[in-house]
């Protein structure tokens, strides 16, 4: 029963974990299963993957005191947190006892899609400037005009996110197409089925050593170091998984 129970919260939050994908290479090449970031042990447990650099990486952009307590504490908060949301969900199924499970669930969702989003954010981050090429590039000036359109529609939706949240630039399978959709929390405003590709923090933790209150000139900063070839492969991964 115990296995059975584990195996389909998982697939429920399936979608999700869709979401975040990778590519075949690199420095995550042992922490993906199929080109999906593999953000679950063998037990089912939820994980927290190496960072893909050195903490002091993206410097001057980032700081590293930044990069550390962000990484360490804020994202591994959210792999702790999901860990013991699934535990709690469980105990309930094996007591019969339903009464705060629609809490310990709302937990779930917002610590796993921290997990995914965060995940994705750091590989989404270089220390040079990237361009966006091949069929992603044609995507982005079909849809958007041009990846300075792109750029700005993104800043603009980012900087506007109503206390914390992201920015996410996703591939919608329903409707084989770009998407850029403001988050809330991590969880809220977003798409059935919308596979993440590029996220951009903007939670205060992300940024406020370094730019204080001034989340506009951080992410004019971040901006210019975007993983472009990281959102390509991901772009290719996502329209192979559906």
């Amino acid at each position: 029963m115990e296995n059975v129970t584990r195996r389909d919260l998982l697939k429920g939050s399936s979608i999700i974990a869709l979401a975040s994908v990778l590519p075949m290479s690199g420095v995550f090449a042992k922490s993906i299963k199929n080109g999906i970031d593999k953000l679950v042990d063998d037990k089912g447990n939820f994980v927290l993957l190496p960072l893909p650099y050195k903490e002091d990486f993206l410097e001057p952009y980032l700081d590293a005191e930044t990069v550390h307590f962000h990484y360490t504490y804020h994202h591994g908060g959210a792999v702790k947190g999901a860990n013991k949301d699934l535990k709690m969900i469980k105990k309930a199924l094996e007591k019969n006892d339903f009464s705060i499970v629609d809490y310990w669930t709302k937990k779930l969702q917002y610590h796993f899609s921290s997990h995914v989003l965060h995940t994705i954010y750091w590989t989404n981050l270089t220390n040079k400037e990237t361009k966006p090429k091949g069929e992603l590039l044609k995507r982005i000036e079909k849809q958007f005009g041009s990846v300075d359109k792109l750029k700005s529609l993104l800043y603009k939706i980012s900087k506007s996110v109503m206390g914390s949240g992201w920015g996410v630039l996703a591939y919608q399978p329903f409707a084989d197409s770009l998407v850029v959709l403001q988050v809330e929390n991590h969880e809220r405003l977003t798409q059935w089925g919308a596979i993440p590709l590029l996220a951009l923090d903007v939670w205060e933790h992300s940024y406020y050593l370094k730019y204080q209150n001034r989340r506009g000139e951080y992410l004019k900063q971040i901006m210019k170091i975007i993983n472009w070839d990281d959102v390509e492969r991901r772009f290719e991964i996502a329209k192979r998984l559906v």
